[in-house]
């Protein structure tokens, strides 16, 4: 069984279990507190609110579940994990449910509430846990039977490479490391791990090895006398979605930004955790598509007037599109309204200025309200873009900030957006040094990341918008 497939599993198990925890919940309320109100004569069997609630309750719980995160890795889980999170969730589901849905409940004794609260929460957690855990339990069996797993790649070829590869794999119960094979960090006369596993190829080469083997985590265990390259391979890494661990004693290069882990008595140190805690990342992302789908209703009358009036300002299509690097260095295609003449850049790319005569008149309007960047709330719905991020740039300005800063490339491990710190701090950069002056902000972003500063940079930037100074 594949990772979406037991994601697959655990989701359908919890909305099957929501649905008869319900069902069982409504003919013990039906049959134990109504009937104590209204004897006998009560009817008992189905209506119209059981069968919303199938529908609607099951939902509410995925939600619950989603937003905290439990879908997230589930090859990774563990039966002691698992049970502390139904219940932390079940708990706040059931606090929510019985405030919105019980309380106004007609009852002969308020000790019923206490006992309705009881019951919804038990036969929820029970009937949820249950699954799971067998479900888990099966999982955690074949991973340490090496039955399923997820691909690995060693960075490093001699001492530390072969002791770390030996100690994981040297465990009584399998980690779930798949090891494909190992990357030398520069030429040498002979590689250790050359006995165990076989060469990918080089530090050079790392980029397209990790696509080609499908990689979903890096360990670095390179000498000592090859620490001062630990930066050159983050960068390389930063392009792919997939974790990257290294043996410890590292942590005096890297800032402090690590979070130590462990790997059945083999520790290992965490170099790329995610800037945000799993259910302020689903959090985030839910509350994209919906501020997105707000903003395109609230928006449409503006934005059928702007396309009129682009359209009448000359020759060109209403609607600009434009490569762009994304989460990962992958490309997309950006939407703005066009605020140029056409064929502004037929002599190749150039960034635009204060007075920059290839501006139409209703594009320098825009630019100062930042209505230009509407469409790009069809990134945002696309799954391209976030509403708070960094703003994406084009390859040819990536790769000149890059020569200039290479820490530019720690921003690829998140989604780029429609404003951010940099836009609102900084604003629009004219030429690369301007560039990256704004990174540090948008870096210092990166290590700030919170539903909350989201959350002030978006008042901000309706600040701005209302205030035209998006120039």
């Amino acid at each position: 069984m594949n990772k979406t497939l037991l994601r697959i599993s655990y989701m359908i198990s919890d909305l099957l279990t929501s649905a008869i925890a319900w069902s069982a919940f409504f003919f013990f309320r039906k049959m134990v507190i109504e009937k104590k109100l209204f004897g006998s004569q009560l009817d008992i069997g189905p209506d119209t609110k059981l069968y919303i609630g199938l529908v609607a309750i099951p939902l509410f719980w995925f939600i619950l579940h989603y937003i905290s995160g439990f879908y997230t890795h589930p090859l990774k889980k563990s039966r002691l994990t698992d049970l502390g999170q139904t219940f932390a969730i079940t708990l706040l589901g059931s606090i929510v449910l019985f405030f919105a849905l019980i309380l106004d409940d007609v009852i002969s004794r308020y000790t019923n509430y206490y006992l309705s609260f009881a019951v919804l929460f038990s036969l929820q957690f029970i009937l949820t846990y249950i699954p799971r855990f067998f479900i888990t339990t099966s999982t955690v069996k074949r991973v340490h039977k090496g039955k399923i797993g997820f691909n690995t790649i060693i960075i490093g070829c001699n001492g530390r490479a072969t002791d770390i590869y030996r100690k994981i794999t040297g465990q009584k119960e399998l980690t779930g490391n798949r090891f494909v094979g190992y990357v030398t960090v520069r030429d040498a006369a002979k590689c250790e791990l050359n006995e165990y596993l076989p060469e990918l190829g080089k530090i050079e080469d790392l980029n397209e090895i990790v696509s080609l083997h499908k990689a979903e985590e890096v360990i670095i265990a390179i000498e000592p006398g090859e620490n001062n390259i630990i930066g050159r391979i983050l960068n390389i890494l930063n392009n792919h979605n997939l974790v990257v661990k290294a043996i410890p004693g590292m942590h005096d290069i890297l800032l402090g930004r690590i979070r130590t882990s462990a790997i059945f008595g083999t520790p290992l140190i965490l170099l790329n955790p995610d800037p945000l805690p799993v259910w302020q990342r689903n959090i985030k992302q839910l509350l994209d598509y919906f501020l997105s789908l707000i903003a395109f209703i609230l928006l449409l009358p503006l934005t059928a007037l702007l396309s009129v009036l682009i359209k009448l300002s000359g020759p060109g299509p209403v609607i600009y599109r434009q490569k762009r690097i994304g989460r990962h260095g992958k490309p997309f295609t950006l939407y703005k309204f066009r605020s140029m003449h056409a064929g502004a850049e037929e002599d190749g790319p150039r960034l635009s200025s204060e007075n920059d005569k290839r501006i139409t008149p209703i594009g320098s309007f825009m630019r100062k309200h930042r209505l230009d960047e509407i469409p790009n709330f069809i990134n945002v719905m696309k799954g391209d873009m976030s509403i708070v991020g960094p703003r994406p740039e084009r390859e040819y300005y990536m790769k000149k900030i890059i020569e200039k800063a290479p820490r530019y490339k720690l921003l690829l491990k998140i989604k780029p957006g429609i404003t951010s710190w940099g836009q609102v701090k900084f604003g629009y950069a004219t030429s690369i040094d301007e560039m990256v002056e704004r990174l540090d902000y948008d870096l210092l972003y990166l290590d700030n990341m919170s539903l909350y500063v989201d959350l002030k940079i978006i008042i901000y930037t309706t600040l701005i918008i209302f205030r035209g100074r998006g120039v």
